[in-house]
């Protein structure tokens, strides 16, 4: 699987797991204070081939993902869900515990975030369907980020990154559908 796409990553052994699973180029950030020569390297690679944003999802990772988005505009964005990037054995999560296929998955679906136009899907929506305080509310965003391919959010960021996607009031009621039927088995 080729990937026209630059792919931003944290570190070397980010590089290497994906350049076992796909055929792409990198650019490493080498942690979560990015250089600016680093940002200027990611506005080239946007500009020349497209960039997408493949960080580990963790708290570094989501603030490495929002500095390039604030200075980068237009990346795609790839997310895995922490229990696909857990160790077999020892600590940490990264993308470079993610197997082939959730790594090639997880380019594949990678979505560009836009600026909302309208909003779809309120934050009482959400509140509602219990995804903001509640017993379940952790579990369900999972879920929800999960099937929706936007990635694990807390209840603040998950409004503000449903808007960015323009998740359809529909798409969204479908995977809460879903995520309410698992519970119930």
């Amino acid at each position: 699987m080729k990937i026209k796409e630059i792919i931003v990553v944290e570190g070397k052994d980010d590089t290497r797991a994906i350049q076992k699973s796909v055929d792409a180029d990198t650019i490493e950030t080498n942690g979560s204070a990015i250089s600016m020569e680093t940002i200027e390297k990611i506005k080239l690679a946007q500009q020349v081939r497209g960039v997408i944003i493949f960080t580990d999802p963790d708290y570094p990772g989501e603030k490495i993902r929002k500095t390039i988005s604030e200075h980068v505009p237009g990346c795609k964005h790839a997310f895995i869900d922490k229990k696909f990037a857990k160790p077999k054995s020892g600590h940490g999560i990264g993308v470079e515990h993610a197997s082939r296929e959730v790594i090639q998955e997880a380019l594949k679906e990678a979505q560009t975030m836009r600026e909302a136009t309208g909003e779809l899907i309120s934050k009482d929506d959400l509140i509602d369907a219990g995804l903001i305080g509640g017993p379940k509310a952790k579990e369900r965003r999972e879920r929800i980020g999960e099937l929706l391919k936007i990635g694990y959010t807390n209840g603040k960021q998950l409004h503000k990154r449903l808007m960015m996607f323009q998740v359809s009031k529909e798409d969204f009621i479908k995977a809460l559908k879903c995520v309410l039927q698992e519970e119930k088995q």
